[in-house]
């Protein structure tokens, strides 16, 4: 029921496109002589007919009837019926051999999937027995008139059951009423499962004669109920069938799957007020329910012998082998001469040595089939069925098939299994002897894992001899933070690979990933860690978890662990935050505007080294995480460098806590990353270490004032609702960014000096280096400016507080921006600052802003004014206390700054 009253549609008339073709041409519509669309079609339509789409003739069960009242073909179709009733029909099916596999779902995807408090045949009936009004039901919500029900016949005496369905679509906006025929084929009824594949052409619809729609109605039987009733599940995919290439067909597939998709929305809220749905939670999880349905396939070893022998090498061997053996009975024996003795008796003739060479080869390859025969079936048996053991993190993997698989030898086949990966365990299934498009359903489990896994690895192999390289098919990867867990529950993976990208090769998996530890499962990862790291790791709340989430793009079952204020080495180093979860590392930064964020497994680090300050690093530590070759190319516009072998390598530094950053990290990286051995190897020897630190710490803090050690102590009482808001505005771009930042006026004055000189301040002059060391800024230094875009140009400083202004003598590590003033003779200049090794550190940023320009109203003089704000990356009771502070000292050295700036410029002239 075509165009986009098919996209709206039930089955009957949800399987033609779309609406996307509407817009295509709508003067298609006209099925009068070819028009101009018509010729358009034909141009984009490759081999079509001249002829246009309106005025194809298309053999139609419908056109014998259309003359006639719809009502009297109804009645009439009924009486054809009533000799024969569909339930003996049905009967009489399950003794003819259709099929006893039920069909894979079609590659357009599953557009319904219910379980119904219901037998399978019962259901069947309901939905295809022409005494049943759920048809005329569905046609009357979708607006389908002149519904005409074929009856259910063997086509031409065979055993294929069909029945052709015409009807009238709805006319839409664009589209007129279209007429559309439906023909229904059962593929499997066997009493307990029925396939029923329909397919629907319109070829009055734009592109109509280019393509059919086709849907797949599977009912299998479901799990019994605690009632003891009986269960079906109905699953219905879908599939565009092009007859013909076009190039439209993107255009067309997008159209109808949207189309088909709110179709059967209205199919199944019609069927649920017909069919009671089960109680899935009475029934099990949907793991459960897919699992149990799963049949391996049985195969004896006297079928798979003959798969396997019937070949020409093995045919042409025993035939051979039998006119030897023919042959030996009928001849004479030879007589002994030339250098034969009794027992040896040698070709007498180059004919006869050339046959014994032919017979010795087709031995040879006969011995090699029948050795890997005998060695594939030793290994026959796989994984499938061995339970996983522990709690945690629980995967379960089904393989049901695969498609397409690459042929490595002469036979046009291959002996393919596949081995699963994960967490350094492998899965491995069975092999299937000369097939291209193997049937396994087997499931695999993994045992239980602490964290949950960031990748799967599939690889497909062609056996060949237990002790020869098996030959790759192609692989694949399942990346478990990319892809959401609930859309693995059915899906097909392409496999990469030249033999597989060949043949388009792909495997039909079914991924579950559940935790049967429940919450605890965080809680106790957690104390594993703060044991190995030797602190105290802070539970954060699901909504600071859902912000580090959002911020990233993860799936839900990622918890942040830590996180910090960091600067990411490139050509200009980048103020931003370092996030830590089990399973990434993740940096964010939002700097004057410019986002950057990306994220890396612990898996792709092959190396982490901490090399010594330098001056390009402001005096602090770095740490180098250097990935596996080919890895982390997502995050590799991070990367400082990339070597020779393809290496990505990351520079953090100006860490305000690099010891419990670097502990922090090293203990989450080994334990991915480094076998169970090692890592009990490490923790025995970090042990140590890390008392030692506690106990330096603990010495430190009993020497804190009050009022710092309850600035101190505020770590622990975090608002973790706040924390989570301060996240969810670094993903919304405002926390490093000054401009969105509530900035107030802290300085206002007009100075006796020019802008220019005034502009000395921020040049890198031994005039700059002065006035910074009177205000107290001790080991200044600073990179050369360098321009970021027109006009604007960016470097870093750093250095340290004189004692007289911090007790801790903290560090600072900056970056400054500046800028012309549009439409003014003055200068911009933004600065952002974080302060090291200064209580509550790391819970704040400082944005300045120094505004100058000169006054028109005398020759020499600038008028500055300094804004300040400060952003909150956590909560603190004392927010107040430690503005208030920060704010006074801030104040005092801008008047000490600019004062020494006006001394200068006496002195100078």
């Amino acid at each position: 029921m075509g165009m986009d009253s098919t996209l709206k549609s039930s089955p009957l008339r949800s399987f033609s496109p779309m609406r996307v073709e509407e817009g295509v041409s709508s003067k298609e519509e006209k099925p009068s002589a070819p028009t101009f669309a018509d010729r358009i079609a034909q141009i984009f339509n490759k081999n079509v007919d001249t002829t246009p789409a309106s005025s194809v003739e298309v053999p139609d069960i419908s056109e014998f009837s259309e003359s006639e009242n719809p009502a009297v073909s109804e009645n009439k179709s009924e009486e054809q019926f009533s000799t024969i009733d569909f339930e003996e029909i049905m009967k009489s099916m399950e003794t003819k051999e259709l099929g006893h596999e039920v069909p894979t779902n079609l590659p357009g995807g599953v557009v319904l999937d219910q379980l119904y408090s219901i037998a399978p045949g019962e259901l069947n009936s309901l939905l295809f027995s022409p005494d049943s009004s759920f048809m005329r039901s569905v046609a009357d919500v979708q607006g389908s008139t002149e519904l005409n029900l074929g009856a259910w016949d063997f086509e031409n005496g065979s055993d294929s059951l069909k029945r052709v369905i015409t009807y009238i679509k709805a006319p839409s906006k664009l589209i007129k009423a279209l007429k559309a025929t439906e023909e229904q084929t059962y593929m499997i009824a066997d009493g307990k499962a029925f396939a029923v594949l329909a397919s629907v052409s319109t070829p009055d619809a734009p592109y109509g004669k280019t393509f059919k729609a086709e849907v797949l109605y599977c009912i299998t039987q479901g799990p019994e109920l605690p009632s003891g009733e009986q269960s079906s599940r109905l699953v219905v995919s879908w599939r565009m069938n092009f007859l013909q290439s076009t190039m439209m067909k993107g255009m067309i597939e997008g159209g109808a799957r949207q189309g088909i998709k709110e179709s059967f929305e209205q199919y199944q809220k019609l069927l649920s007020q017909n069919v009671k749905l089960a109680d899935v939670k009475e029934m099990g999880s949907e793991k459960d329910q897919v699992l149990a349905s799963l049949q391996v396939e049985h195969q004896s070893d006297w079928k798979l012998v003959v798969q396997y022998f019937t070949n020409f090498t093995v045919i042409s061997s025993i035939f051979m082998g039998l006119y030897v053996l023919v042959h030996i009975w009928l001849a004479m024996p030879s007589t002994i001469q030339g250098l034969e003795f009794v027992g040896l008796d040698l070709p007498d003739s180059i004919g006869e040595l050339i046959v014994c060479g032919v017979l010795v080869l087709q031995g040879k390859r006969v011995l090699e089939l029948i050795s890997r025969f005998m060695q594939a079936r030793v290994r026959r048996g796989s994984d499938h069925g061995i339970k996983a053991q522990g709690e945690g993190w629980l995967l379960t993997v089904a393989l049901i098939e695969g498609s397409n698989l690459a042929a490595v030898d002469s036979h046009g086949f291959s002996d393919p299994y596949a081995v699963f990966t994960c967490n350094g365990k492998t899965r491995t299934s069975s092999i299937k002897f000369q097939k291209s498009d193997p049937l396994w359903n087997e499931i695999f489990e993994f045992d239980a894992m602490d964290e949950p896994p960031s990748v799967l690895d599939v690889e497909v192999f062609d056996f060949d001899r237990p002790f020869d390289d098996a030959t790759s098919l192609g692989r694949a990867e399942i990346n478990f933070l990319k892809t959401n867990i609930s859309e693995l529950s059915d899906v097909w993976i392409p496999i990469q690979g030249k033999l597989a990208q060949a043949c388009q090769s792909k495997l039909h998996l079914r991924v579950f990933l559940n935790n049967n530890r429940g919450s605890n499962v965080v809680i106790d990862y957690l104390t594993k860690m703060e044991k190995e790291v030797g602190k105290k790791i802070k539970l954060r709340s699901p909504q600071t978890n859902f912000a580090f989430q959002k911020l990233f793009a993860l799936p839900p079952e990622e918890f942040l662990i830590n996180d910090f204020a960091c600067h990411l080495k490139r050509r200009m180093p980048l103020q931003g935050r370092l996030f830590l979860s089990a399973r990434i590392i993740g940096f964010h930064a939002d700097l004057f505007g410019h986002k950057t964020k990306f994220f890396f497994l612990w898996e792709d680090i092959e190396d982490i080294q901490v090399i010594p300050p330098t001056l390009s690093s402001m005096g602090s530590p770095i740490i180098i995480m250097t990935l596996w070759p080919g890895r982390g190319f997502d995050a590799r516009h991070g990367a400082r460098t990339q070597d020779a072998e393809g290496r990505l390598k990351f520079h953090f530094h100006s860490f305000v806590s690099f010891n419990m950053a670097q502990r922090t990290i090293m203990v989450l990286w080994k334990a991915r990353a480094l076998t169970p051995e090692q890592k009990v190897q490490i923790v025995e020897d970090e042990s140590e270490a890390n008392s030692i630190q506690i106990a330096e710490e603990e010495a430190i803090a009993k020497n804190l004032l009050p009022v710092e050690e309850i600035e101190a102590k505020s770590l622990q009482v975090v608002d973790e609702e706040s924390e989570a808001k301060s996240l969810l505005t670094e993903e919304s771009g405002s926390s490093l960014g000054a401009e969105d930042i509530n900035m107030f006026m802290v300085y206002s004055s007009v100075l006796s000096l020019p802008t220019s000189f005034f502009m000395e301040l921020f040049r890198g002059s031994e005039i700059d280096r002065r006035v910074m060391e009177r205000a107290g800024c001790l080991n200044y230094s600073h990179s050369p400016w360098e321009s970021e875009k027109q006009d604007v140009y960016q470097r870093q400083l750093y250095y340290k507080f004189d004692k007289r202004i911090s007790r801790y003598r903290g560090e600072v590590t900056s970056t400054q921006q500046k800028s012309r003033l549009s439409g003014k003779n003055g200068w911009l200049i933004e600065e952002v600052m974080t302060l090291h090794g200064v209580p509550l550190g790391d819970f704040f940023t400082l944005h300045l802003r120094y505004q100058v320009e000169d006054l028109p109203s005398r020759s020499v003089g600038c008028n500055v004014e300094v804004y300040f704000g400060i952003t909150w990356s956590k909560d603190s009771k004392q927010k107040k206390r430690i503005t208030k502070n920060i704010l006074s000292n801030l104040q005092d050295r801008l008047t000490v700054m600019f004062s020494v700036l006006e001394k200068e410029y006496v002195s100078g002239t």
